[in-house]
């Protein structure tokens, strides 16, 4: 997936791209293509939750490849 490895105790770094506007129709972050769910728990997720997040982003990203307005 590209993601790189992390140093023991590094947490992985939120997908965030400062573009925060949730689209109506998709339900996803227009930035980062996170769902409310997602954005909403990634502070209490672990490091192994962080990473299956940013796996169903880059399926999204497949999907949805340019979502930003």
């Amino acid at each position: 997936m590209g993601f790189r490895a992390r140093e023991a105790g590094e947490q992985v770094a939120s997908p965030c791209t400062n573009l925060c506007a949730i689209d109506a129709a998709s339900g996803m972050c227009r930035g980062c293509l996170r769902t409310l769910d997602e954005i909403t728990i990634w502070g209490q997720a672990t490091n192994e939750e962080r990473l299956e997040i940013l796996a169903a982003v880059a399926r999204r990203k497949i999907d949805v490849p340019d979502p930003k307005p």
